[in-house]
């Protein structure tokens, strides 16, 4: 059958194939004004208002980083992403705010000094600890000995030597622990730059991640919701979990603790200031913004859901873990065999690699 242009429609691809040229000859034109600009300032520096610099940011999203480097611009890609970095943190400054009046802190010898007394001497009490300071000429309140061994989770004498250690009580737990987290990240909306909050929840044993929750705003109501979810008894992701690790933070409320023990999931709160107590979810957060969150600029929260899903994916099936023998948590079938050619595959605009043989 032999397709034949109507008039009207032969008239539509010469007027489209004119509007392509034509705009090809005013991006040539821009271009050539842009770089006779750049010869004529030399190697002058161009100084941008944060307001100029906000508009470049956002105007490159629509176009994209490939078509960006394929321009004669005024900025670089990354440079773009160093402005969004440096605005970030512009919005979380407030050393101007900060008090110098205050208690001094307490040196970092005796901190150190303080922990290995109470380590290496399950029985001593804070007022020994306190003696045993003054002997190597430190004099500080028991008061304060005991404040240090909370702030890093080492209980009282009588507690300290009937307990054992984090590592023995993550151990004995491995198949039913896991840790909840939140970190944040900072995205352009219509009404500027606004917090997001992202909390993740880990299967410690298998550094499974569960992308649980991505809001701007929480609440009682909110958190409840989501212990609901991850306690459902067909797909919750703690519906086999006995413990689960978290820190003090006041998104973890009363209400989100308490459906969790209903659920009997019992919640280990961490000592206040003890990350390390929580070491595998911290792993996790600088990872996924090392290698993804901070490398990227986010308009509305469905770009960041969707690098985080992206992520989540690539965190699974394509990133060798250290923690388990540099091993991938959930490799797909069929790839990873020694025949085959190599291949690479790409996520988020080539951010994530993987390097594999296809087997096919």
């Amino acid at each position: 059958m032999k397709f034949i242009l109507q008039p009207w429609q032969f008239l539509f691809v010469l007027l489209c194939g004119w509007v392509h040229q034509r705009q090809s000859e005013i991006i040539e034109f821009q271009n050539a004004q842009i770089t006779a600009l750049l010869e004529k300032l030399g190697k002058k520096r161009i100084l941008l208002t944060d307001n100029q610099r906000r508009v470049l940011a956002v105007k490159s999203k629509s176009i994209g980083r490939k078509t960006l480097m394929e321009l004669t611009t005024i900025v670089t890609p990354d440079t773009l992403l160093r402005w969004h970095h440096d605005l970030v943190a512009k919005k979380w400054d407030y050393s101007e705010k900060r008090k110098s009046v205050g208690r001094p802190h307490i040196r970092q010898v005796i901190v150190d000094l303080i922990l290995k007394f109470a380590k290496e001497n399950p029985t001593w009490g804070y007022n020994r600890i306190q003696g045993a300071l003054a002997n190597v000429g430190y004099k500080i309140s028991d008061t304060t000995v005991g404040n240090i061994l909370k702030a890093h989770g080492i209980e009282p004498a009588p507690n300290r030597q009937c307990s054992g250690s984090w590592s023995t009580f993550l151990k004995s737990h491995w198949d039913v622990l896991a840790a909840i987290d939140f970190t944040t990240v900072e995205v352009w909306t219509k009404h500027g730059l606004v917090t997001f909050y992202l909390l993740f929840a880990m299967e410690l044993k298998t550094r499974r991640v569960h992308f649980t929750a991505c809001s701007p705003g929480l609440g009682d109501e909110y958190m409840r919701n989501i212990a609901v979810g991850l306690t459902d008894e067909i797909d919750g992701f703690l519906k086999e979990k006995k413990y689960v690790i978290m820190d003090r933070d006041a998104n973890f409320s009363s209400a989100f603790r308490r459906r969790l023990e209903i659920c009997d999931v019992q919640p280990v709160r961490l000592p206040p200031k003890s990350p390390n107590l929580n070491a595998y979810m911290e792993r996790f957060h600088l990872s996924i913004k090392s290698e993804c969150l901070d490398r990227m600029i986010f308009f509305g929260e469905r770009s960041l859901r969707r690098a985080v899903d992206e992520y989540i994916s690539h965190y699974h099936e394509e990133r060798n873990h250290q923690g388990l023998q540099n091993e991938l948590i959930e490799p797909v079938d069929g790839i990873g065999s020694q025949a085959g050619k190599i291949e690479c595959r790409e996520r988020l605009g080539g951010l994530l690699k993987y390097y594999y043989r296809n087997a096919a």
